[in-house]
């Protein structure tokens, strides 16, 4: 996906896509219009706030689109008056370049991410810039993993199947999607190695389950969970499940009260981000170039 040559932008996340042409001499400007809308909502709570666009990547499986609507409803619930919208990128709608089409204020796009992969660092960018607009602007916030909130919600889920990490004799895999971008599973990895006795595995990418499962046993494990590291329900996650051999395996994080308020902290935060321009005719096509 190219992004428009006459002088688009496109932002890193927690940056701005600008209204006008960037040059090599441009320095960040004082207050943007979207800077003065998050002035406005602090007297007047949510409602001028600009609009969350919560992007998910979408799927062929409906349970997916049924999670990201309930996680969508809680984010309003727990925001009352702020303007929420869902949007995807593939498979189900609306889809992001519309739901940006059809804003006439502020937006921050919050992906529902766990991982800075291929979608994060340049499908997502391509379209807020294609999408741009003279006098509407759009940040695009972090990815929401990884969190230690949210790897908490990973083991509540497997709590709610009588397992708790760390019991003596268990071994848990944490299993996410997995990516051709080795930082994404590395920052997995990282985080299975918070819990005792725990092996990440992935659904796309090695190791898979089977292969984390041998490991643990070898490393004396008599018994054996595994912990989604998915948002929501899908082909993915059942492979996982098709994967574990019996063992145990969590449902995704899901519509959560805690992934609702990280969805809600990555919009806050991209709020009060800095004006880090950066120009799409060099940025997108280098990501592009980038892509494993």
């Amino acid at each position: 996906m190219e992004p428009r040559e006459s002088g688009g932008t496109v932002s890193a996340p927690g940056s701005l896509i600008p209204t006008r042409p960037v040059r090599d001499s441009d320095s960040p400007g004082p207050t943007s219009r979207l800077a003065g809308a998050v002035g406005a909502t602090r007297g007047d709570g949510e409602r001028d706030s600009p609009v969350l666009v919560a992007v998910a990547h979408g799927s062929r499986d409906p349970r997916s689109a049924t999670t990201i609507a309930a996680l969508v409803d809680l984010v309003r619930s727990r925001a009352p008056g702020l303007d929420v919208r869902p949007a995807f990128l593939d498979f189900d709608r609306p889809c992001l370049d519309d739901v940006l089409a059809g804003l006439d204020r502020p937006a921050i796009v919050v992906p529902l991410l766990l991982g800075a992969a291929f979608h994060a660092r340049v499908d997502i960018p391509a379209v807020v810039a294609q999408a741009r607009r003279p006098g509407r602007e759009v940040r695009i916030s972090d990815v929401l993993g990884p969190d230690p909130a949210l790897l908490a919600v990973a083991a509540e889920r497997l709590g709610e199947l009588g397992v708790v990490p760390g019991e003596p004799g268990l071994g848990v895999v944490l299993a996410g999607t997995g990516s051709s971008h080795a930082a994404a599973n590395a920052t997995v990895a990282s985080l299975a190695a918070r819990w005792p006795s725990t092996a990440a595995a992935f659904a796309t990418a090695e190791p898979d389950v089977g292969a984390a499962i041998a490991g643990l046993r070898r490393r004396g494990a008599r018994r054996l969970a595994v912990a989604s590291w998915f948002l929501a329900p899908g082909r993915l996650l059942d492979r996982v499940h098709g994967a574990a051999g019996g063992a145990p395996v969590g449902e995704a994080l899901g519509a959560h009260p805690a992934v609702a308020d990280v969805v809600l902290a990555r919009y806050r935060a991209a709020l009060g981000a800095g004006s880090t321009l950066r120009d799409a005719r060099r940025a997108v096509p280098k990501a592009v170039a980038e892509r494993p």
